[in-house]
């Protein structure tokens, strides 16, 4: 699936995300009327876990003098013969997408010996494609789509055929609606899918993470305005397709940054209102990351964090006593610290910078402070990146630190097994608040509170 994957950003097109399935016994074919820069069908039949495609201008037909000229495409995944939509513009492919007919499929002969050779015959049993058809290759990617000889009569103008067999509906209505959906309402975001299951173990829905981040986004703004954006997007749950998103995608509500990099033009975002923040949830981000720069001083990083990893092997209260000696240690260096918990095994202690300090001494301080810690403490720090050195160790992570990279921002939902969130706690809360205690389940209490980190700014 490398290649279809490559070929599309999911953070943009709905078209389903490329992996291979196990192979089955009752094979399928689908036949999809494509409304991109030239009109054309693609013909997708299963075989070995995906669909061999074919894209045919004309379209099948039922005569057995047409060669209908089928050009051989990459192989999409076997979900993609329910998908029935608009490829956005700008993407590859992009254009109205109709289900125009679809079935089962029989092969004929072995399809591994056959496909080698360069032909297929096989037999279709659909709602409007019957019978008996062969696929010949002529040169390179272009084959021949050939009906072959048998008691089936059929159609003989595919133009007449307008409508959808899975909805019924035209091109026009499929293009139509899909405005509809994905519409983004101003002064509110409208959400679509809302029923789809993000978290599988605990059944926790998209609605849920949008009214999550509808509650926080006030209090969660100020550290993503005006900083580098980046998101994981799990369009399909967090247990599969997951992938990282930081360049500009077209969006009302994100601001495009471009920035020179290696001769070229790389164009980044950020947010500045609480609807940038919704809009991104409503295109299945879930996870924050914000830079330790602002985008009106990409030279001078401002915000220190250091991410106490332990080993599994090291206990919550060794742990903790760990987070305690690295707070003493900036105390001593006159640095203000607060915590934060990581949603995961270890806890976030995050300093806000007054002092302007270029991108390498910034990265070179985090790394003496780590150093420090571990000279101070060899039997319980490692800074050590490799994990078959942190056994009975805590890993202070101080990579954030450097130009280019990026941190978990405050009160963002981690894309873990469980919704728990990496959530602004006071030092006080050390003792009683684990690193995955605060989820999408109880985080209203914790926000009720008083905010923990007022003085951060």
């Amino acid at each position: 699936m490398s290649e279809y994957n490559s070929k599309r950003d999911f953070s943009i097109s709905k078209e389903p995300i490329g992996k291979t399935e196990s192979g089955r016994k009752n094979l399928r074919f689908v036949v999809q009327h494509h409304m991109a820069r030239k009109e054309h069908y693609d013909l997708r039949l299963e075989y070995d876990g995906v669909m061999l495609s074919w894209a045919v201008p004309k379209g099948p037909s039922y005569n057995t003098k047409d060669k209908r000229l089928a050009v051989h495409v990459e192989d999409h995944p076997l979900s993609y013969r329910n998908f029935e939509g608009v490829i956005p513009k700008g993407e590859y492919g992009a254009g109205t997408v109709m289900i125009w007919d679809r079935g089962t499929m029989r092969m004929n002969e072995d399809f591994s010996k056959t496909y080698k050779k360069g032909y297929l015959k096989f037999e279709l049993k659909g709602k409007r494609l019957k019978g008996k058809w062969t696929l010949i290759k002529f040169k390179e990617k272009n084959w021949l789509l050939i009906k072959e000889n048998d008691d089936i009569k059929g159609f003989t103008n595919i133009e007449k055929l307008k409508t959808s067999v899975k909805t019924g509906r035209t091109m026009e209505e499929i293009a139509n609606d899909d405005k509809k959906k994905n519409a983004i309402a101003t002064p509110n975001i409208e959400l679509t899918s809302p029923d789809k299951i993000i978290y599988k173990k605990s059944k926790t829905f998209k609605k849920e993470i949008f009214d999550y981040y509808r509650k926080v986004s006030k209090v969660m703004l100020p550290y993503l305005k005006g900083r580098f954006l980046s998101t994981v997007r799990t369009p399909n749950g967090t247990e599969e397709g997951i992938f990282f998103k930081k360049h500009f995608s077209e969006n009302a509500h994100l601001k495009k940054v471009l920035l020179k990099e290696k001769g070229q033009k790389e164009d980044y975002y950020t947010v500045s209102d609480e609807l940038g923040i919704l809009s991104e949830v409503q295109m299945n981000s879930l996870e924050f990351h914000i830079s330790a720069n602002t985008v009106d001083d990409i030279r001078h990083p401002n915000m220190l964090v250091f991410d106490l990893d332990p080993a599994e092997d090291v206990g919550l209260e060794d742990l903790r006593n760990g987070v305690r000696e690295l707070k003493r240690t900036l105390d001593d260096l006159n640095l203000v610290s607060y915590l934060k918990t990581s949603g995961g095994k270890g806890y976030h202690i995050v300093v806000p910078m007054g002092t302007k300090m270029t991108w390498r001494k910034f990265s070179t301080l985090a790394n003496k402070i780590a150093k420090l810690m571990e000279e101070k403490f060899p039997e319980r720090f490692t800074t050590n990146i490799r994990k078959s050195a942190r056994k009975g160790k805590i890993f202070i992570d101080w990579l954030r630190n450097t130009e280019g990279a990026s941190c978990v921002a405050p009160y963002s939902l981690r894309a873990r097994e469980y919704p728990t969130i990496s959530f602004p706690i006071k030092w006080s809360d050390l003792n009683k608040i684990a690193p995955q205690d605060i989820d999408i389940k109880n985080f209203s209490k914790y926000l009720r509170r008083k905010d923990p980190w007022s003085t951060f700014f």
